[in-house]
Formats: C-alpha cells, sequence, structure tokens
C-alpha cells in the first residue's frame, strides 16, 4: 500500500496547499486550512473497478423518458423541487442551526404512509427522534429510523431494507472507515457524499442529506459537496418568527426560481398556501411609516407589508438599520430621496423592516421603501387601498420590473383598488377591476400619494 500523502485544504475556497499555513494563499481567508490524508491506493481502486464495469453507449441508442417523481404530499416542496423527487436523486438540505431542517425532513417522511422510508440519524438517539416524530403528530407503519454515524452501516441497512427514500441528517456527522481523517472534515465529507451519491445510482433510491452552514451562510464542507448532489435546497428565516421559506439554488431537474412558505409551529411545520394574507396586517388604518410593496420571490408574487420609523438622531451620528433588507442599498434609497426629492434625512435616524421576518431581495420593493421612509418623516399614512411595485433609479427615475402582471392580479385578488406600477411598461388590463397607476419619477409618485 502507498504511503498516505498529507496535504491541506481550504474550507473556504477548496484550494490545496503542501503545507499549513495561517491563511489561505488563493482566497486569503484565515484559519481555514484543514489537514486532509489521502488513501490514493484504496480510493483509485474502487473508482477504477465502478468504471471498468461499464461501457460507452451511442446517445441515440440511450432511451429518453420522462422522470417519474415521487409525491412528498408537500406542495411547497413538490414546487421547489420542480413537480416530486426524481428515484435515484441526491438532495442536499441546507439551513442555519434550529431553522428546521430536521423537522420539515422528518415530517415529509412521516405524511409519506404508503412508501418505505429511512431516517438515518448521526446527532440523535433513536429516543429523540420518537419524540420528535411525537410531537409531529404522526405514527405511520413503513418509517424505519436508526442513530448511526458509520457510513458502511447506514448503507448496508439501506440496501437490506430497500427503502423508497432515505434521509441522512446530517452529512458533516457520517463517517467513513477509508478515510483516517475526523469526522466532519473536508475529506470525509467529500468522501461520503461521493459513496451516498453512487449507492443512490446504482439502487435507483433518492437520497435527502442535511448540510450545516457556516457562520457566513454558506454550505459547511468543500464546494465541490454542492457540486456533487442533484439539487441544492436552502432553509431560511428568523428563528424569532415563524415564517420559514425553502429555496432552491440548484436543481438538474426542475427550476430554480420556485419557492416554498412555511410557517413554524408547536406541532411542527404548516404550508403556507396564500402567504400575502398572513404578512399583511388588517390594522393599518392611520398608521404612518408603512407601505405595502407587490414584490415577487423566485416566480411568486408576494404582497409584503414594508414598515419604517424616521426620528431625531439622539446621537451625533444618525443610524441606518434595516431587517430584512439590504443595508446598502437603503443608504443608496435615502441619498435619492435627499438628491432627487429634497428631503433632508442627514439628522434623521431611520430604521427598516419587512414584517413577518421576511428577507426580501427583489428590487421592485424601493418605491414602497421610500414611501414608507417619508411617511413615517412627514407622520402622514398612506392609502390602505393602494400598494407599490418599481424599482428606483439614481436619477430618481422608476425602473421597470419583472412579472408586472402577476403582481397586479396578486393585488387585486387581495382586495387592493389601486396599484402604483413604472411609467410605459406593458401589462394584460383586460378584465383588471384594479386600478392601475402609471408613474415615471419618485417626485411624481410621492405628490400622488401625499396630495390632499
Amino acid at each position: 500500500m502507498a504511503k498516505p500523502t498529507v496535504e491541506y485544504i481550504c474550507s473556504a475556497c477548496g484550494a490545496k496547499s503542501p503545507k499549513m499555513m495561517g491563511r489561505c494563499p488563493v482566497c486569503g481567508e484565515w484559519g481555514t486550512l484543514e489537514e486532509h490524508v489521502e488513501q490514493t491506493a484504496v480510493v483509485k481502486q474502487v473508482f477504477r473497478s465502478v468504471g471498468s464495469s461499464r461501457t460507452p453507449q451511442r446517445i441515440q441508442e440511450v432511451e429518453a423518458a420522462a422522470e417519474q417523481r415521487i409525491d412528498m404530499h408537500s406542495a411547497e416542496l413538490n414546487r421547489v423541487l420542480g413537480g416530486g423527487l426524481v428515484p435515484g436523486s441526491m438532495v442536499l438540505l441546507g439551513g442555519e442551526p434550529g431553522i428546521g431542517k430536521s423537522t420539515l425532513a422528518l415530517q415529509v417522511l412521516m405524511q409519506m404512509k404508503e412508501r418505505k422510508t429511512l431516517y438515518a440519524s448521526g446527532e440523535e438517539s433513536l429516543r429523540q427522534l420518537k419524540l420528535r416524530a411525537e410531537r409531529l403528530a404522526g405514527n405511520p407503519d413503513n418509517l424505519f429510523i436508526v442513530s448511526e454515524t458509520s457510513l458502511e452501516n447506514i448503507l448496508q441497512q439501506a440496501g437490506e431494507l430497500q427503502p423508497d427514500i432515505v434521509v441522512v441528517d446530517s452529512i458533516q456527522t457520517i463517517g467513513t472507515s477509508t478515510i483516517e481523517s475526523g469526522i466532519g472534515s473536508i475529506s470525509q465529507v467529500r468522501e461520503c457524499a461521493a459513496r451516498i451519491l453512487q449507492f443512490a445510482k446504482e439502487k435507483n433510491i433518492p437520497f435527502i442529506i442535511v448540510g450545516h452552514i457556516t457562520k457566513e451562510g454558506s454550505l459547511a464542507g468543500p464546494k465541490i459537496l454542492e457540486h456533487i448532489v442533484d439539487t441544492v435546497l436552502q432553509f431560511e428565516g428568523d428563528q424569532h418568527y415563524m415564517y420559514r421559506i425553502l429555496r432552491s439554488q440548484k436543481n438538474r431537474f426542475g427550476s430554480t426560481s420556485e419557492i416554498g412558505i412555511f410557517e413554524m409551529r408547536q406541532d411542527g411545520l404548516r404550508e403556507v398556501s396564500n402567504p400575502s394574507e398572513l404578512l399583511l396586517s388588517a390594522n393599518r388604518e392611520g398608521l404612518s411609516g408603512i407601505a405595502i410593496a407587490a414584490a415577487v420571490e423566485g416566480i411568486r408574487p408576494l404582497l409584503i407589508e414594508v414598515q419604517a420609523l424616521v426620528s431625531s438622531a439622539a446621537y451625533g451620528t444618525p443610524q441606518r438599520s434595516s431587517t430584512g433588507f439590504d443595508g446598502r442599498r437603503l443608504g443608496m434609497l435615502l441619498a435619492v430621496l435627499e438628491k432627487r426629492v429634497g428631503f433632508k434625512l442627514l439628522q434623521k435616524d431611520v430604521f427598516l423592516n419587512i414584517a413577518g421576518g421576511l428577507r426580501v431581495n427583489d428590487t421592485a420593493i424601493d418605491l414602497a421603501v421610500l414611501a414608507a421612509v417619508l411617511s413615517s418623516n412627514m407622520d402622514m399614512p398612506l392609502p390602505t387601498d393602494i400598494c407599490l411595485t418599481g424599482e428606483v433609479g439614481l436619477a430618481g427615475e422608476i425602473r421597470p420590473v419583472s412579472r408586472l402582471d402577476q403582481r397586479i392580479q396578486e393585488a387585486e385578488k387581495l382586495g387592493f383598488s389601486r396599484i402604483v406600477v413604472p411609467a410605459g411598461q406593458q401589462y394584460n388590463s383586460k378584465w383588471r377591476k384594479i386600478e392601475v397607476l402609471s408613474v415615471s419619477r419618485v417626485a411624481d409618485a410621492f405628490r400622488m400619494l401625499f396630495k390632499k
């Protein structure tokens, strides 16, 4: 057997170094180099034996058929996956600690009573899993659970049981005996993921593996982990709020534009089919600093409540704080408000909040952000029957937005009688009961909103 080689791999960028250094020579991150012992002889022999049993085929000889998907009994999860789980696929589910990844995975398996499923946990004991299942109010007959950290044992039990779906929670707690490094290291995560993928393709059994994320918000482990899997799902949200968003960052079998919205309850996760009704408060009458924005998350229209508070600065330097919205973009919008509209906010504290604990990346809520800030500054409430959509440019112009028809339709469905949209953008006006107000500049929109 050849002597194992020792190298150091950066956990941030995956670069290799022959010696230990405090700083990665490629990405410049400090303290990210981890020792990796390469068992070259064993690994090469395994992959050579696998590859020698397969021969190339002409592409014309390969039969192409539509993928038969597995119904997950969750409309939100099926939407994000592209219609269901593909047999033999490998899905990576990531998220912050305590956000509900294990709850989502276990709850989905408990709902699939007609299928044989296996839940392998390296973090919880069987008793803990049983208590979690009782809290979720489910007791299916075909759900098998195992507390195991050895990859070989998990694959052996999956091969003997032949389940329809396997969940591994989590990939950072699973180790293989072919690698000498500790569990959770880069080499262990990479090797375990490759072995699981090989097993899933050969046995045509789909795997859902749960992954941890770093403090920067990226998935822990080597970047190759995201390249190996077929689908990468990100489960996000604020632990202090009840709503969770499931996003698809990579999907080989569907679109990455879909999102799923869940509500965290004591008895598990509940699907939110119409999130706009829950994100809007009913008692907005007479309250300043509140504007309703017609946003789109993925390809799903949402009406969200933007809250702003403008007050005199108590200290020398005014504060700029935002929750659920990019703070740098808030600073840019405030500069546009001062330069193009003439409102001085240099000596004012500005606080912005997206209600419901959501984080919105859609730039079409710019107009609603400025309207909420100006409403709080003037202490004048906006009309409760109007919502806004539009991206604000540096010249103070209102730029076009995507999926305008869906935004107008969502506003009409929830009972709004007026909506402010960018001027010059085409939309389908047929069968519209809502009044569409087109504006080209921020100043024009404010004159329309705050006229007496």
